[in-house]
């Protein structure tokens, strides 16, 4: 393992451009939130392919491809029977996925089994994606997703970088306060319930959650983004990786945008499942 790397100063030349990629990015996925469909299968279908590709690039620099292909092929069969509404399948897909690829990757069986990591990384999120996006009610459930997970992200970096105080995990990411980790739950929490109050006030979102449940959706989708975000700053820290790429300006690799999402995700579509129950209503 690499050792700590030191707490940087905040950098606002990096808040300016990570607010300009966001203004360009948010919009365009909630456009395609709304319009579904192969629309929204083929963004994550491509969200796949990167993520597959950061993936293999970090923790088998000498064979990217073989890893990425290894992991996303997998990946993009389950997100296809997901879509076709098979959604057993798919769990199986991944299940199985994941064992055929440390049989792909090659050398020891360390980075055997982290190159099967990979589909059991990428692929749970990308499913539950696709599953919360098709039911009736898909465009408020996938929305909140992304809200909560950008507003806990969001509002921890820029609590923690004003606050500061003391460090949350300084093992693995010295840049993390307990002021921002409080501050990104406050903020997840919000945006679930805002997102509850903006689909009651519209019609073309359907939703029958109350702001008050909501709300504890936000939280618990917050505690995973952070869980998300931490877990990666682990991994990376693993493989001696100051990022998983550079795709994003001012955000790295398209994997250190989602990595709390990955975990918001699977949280949300829990709570959709548990929402038939009507406890929310």
């Amino acid at each position: 393992m690499t050792s700590t790397p030191p707490a940087k100063r905040f950098n606002w030349r990096n808040l300016g451009i990570r607010a300009a990629t966001a203004a360009v990015l948010i919009p365009a996925v909630v456009g395609v939130v709304f319009a579904g469909g192969p629309l929204f299968l083929l963004l994550v279908v491509i969200a796949v392919a990167l993520l597959s590709y950061e993936w293999g690039a970090m923790c088998a620099p000498r064979t990217p491809i073989r890893v990425a292909l290894g992991v996303g092929a997998p990946v993009m069969l389950a997100v296809g029977l997901a879509y076709a509404g098979r959604n057993l399948w798919a769990w199986s897909a991944v299940l199985l996925g994941a064992a055929l690829c440390a049989f792909v990757a090659k050398g020891r069986l360390e980075r055997r089994a982290d190159a099967a990591y990979g589909v059991i990384y990428i692929a749970p999120a990308c499913v539950s994606l696709i599953w919360i996006r098709n039911e009736a009610d898909g465009v408020f459930w996938t929305l909140l997703a992304f809200a909560v997970s950008w507003a806990a992200d969001s509002a921890a970096f820029a609590t923690g970088s004003v606050l500061k105080g003391p460090k949350l995990w300084p093992r693995f990411s010295p840049n993390k306060t307990w002021s921002g980790f409080f501050g990104g739950l406050v903020a997840a929490a919000a945006a679930g319930a805002a997102m509850a109050m903006i689909a009651a006030a519209s019609p073309f979102i359907d939703a029958r959650i109350i702001p008050p449940a909501a709300a504890l959706v936000g939280l618990l989708g917050g505690l995973a983004t952070m869980a998300g975000d931490l877990w990666e700053s682990a991994i990376k820290r693993r493989f001696g990786v100051k990022d998983s790429g550079d795709l994003i300006p001012g955000h790295g690799g398209l994997l250190d945008r989602v990595d709390g999402f990955l975990f918001c995700v699977i949280v949300i579509a829990v709570a959709r499942l548990v929402d038939h129950l009507g406890w929310g209503h």
